[in-house]
């Protein structure tokens, strides 16, 4: 009983506290304390959001189909990349020192060079999202081929296994899940990448609506909009657990004093 009640107040905990700094927002908004011009209330928020709630899809739609452009891209290539650095030293050795030199320059400071380059359409957004979202997914595809269990490894060498054999049924399984982890950072990646390369050019998209109701002085749409933009990150990143739970399933954790089937098995039959 309290166990169950303690897992009752670690979900609702956070619930509690959101809606505790929302109460909080409100009052000190509706009270005059802070001036709307500088922070709106939660209610002109959400007002702004349903009243601009058809644009806003339809700038979403354009933001989304960016980021899944660019993220598709950037997986593909982060694969290539962490394949190449496992399977060659010389490799690792050249592209390791190239890849945190690309995350150390400023996301903002490549966006205008990228347009300038490629203009104002959806290509130097999707470059854009390539290079902020494959960094993730090459570092944690390349940490699961480096923990592959090497007495494993060994066996299948020693059984006449070719190196893509153990790849294959070795290396690439025990990554999934560190692939998974990079891959829900690189999911977030995608839609800020996507909103930055809107702000400096481009016709449609959450970034596009965001400068123009700056440049309106619609702070009350612009809160609305960053909500928006965090809301579908974590949807995403949710997405992106679900479909975890449903690739791997044997990488489920067994809950806390629950005993394994394999046990209750072994017991029965041994009794």
């Amino acid at each position: 009983m309290t166990r169950k009640l303690q897992n009752i107040i670690n979900k609702i905990s956070p619930a509690f506290a959101i809606a505790a700094i929302l109460l909080l927002w409100q009052l000190l908004s509706a009270g005059g304390i802070i001036p709307k011009f500088m922070l709106p209330s939660p209610s002109d928020v959400v007002k702004a959001f349903i009243g601009d709630f058809a644009l806003l899809m339809a700038h979403a739609r354009t933001t989304l189909a960016e980021a899944f452009l660019g993220l598709t891209f950037g997986i593909l290539l982060g694969f290539f990349v962490a394949v190449i650095m496992d399977r060659f030293l010389i490799a690792y050795k050249a592209i390791y020192p190239v890849l945190i030199i690309t995350q150390t320059v400023p996301t903002v400071a490549i966006a205008p060079l990228l347009v300038l380059w490629l203009g104002y359409g959806i290509l130097p957004k999707i470059t854009l999202i390539i290079i902020t979202s494959f960094f993730p997914i090459t570092i944690g595809l390349l940490d699961g081929f480096r923990a592959a269990d090497k007495d494993a490894l060994n066996l299948l060498r020693a059984m006449g296994a070719s190196k893509f054999q153990s790849f294959l049924h070795i290396k690439l399984p025990g990554a999934i899940p560190h692939f998974f982890s990079s891959l829900r950072i690189s999911v977030s990646y995608s839609i800020i990448g996507a909103v930055v390369a809107e702000w400096l050019g481009g016709f449609s998209g959450l970034g596009v609506y965001m400068t123009r109701v700056r440049k309106s002085y619609s702070y009350d749409k612009m809160f609305a909009v960053i909500f928006f933009i965090s809301f579908i990150s974590l949807l995403l990143m949710f997405g992106v657990t679900m479909l975890q739970k449903a690739v791997t399933p044997w990488d489920r954790e067994e809950k806390p004093g629950k005993i394994p089937r394999d046990n209750i098995k072994y017991n029965k039959h041994k009794g």
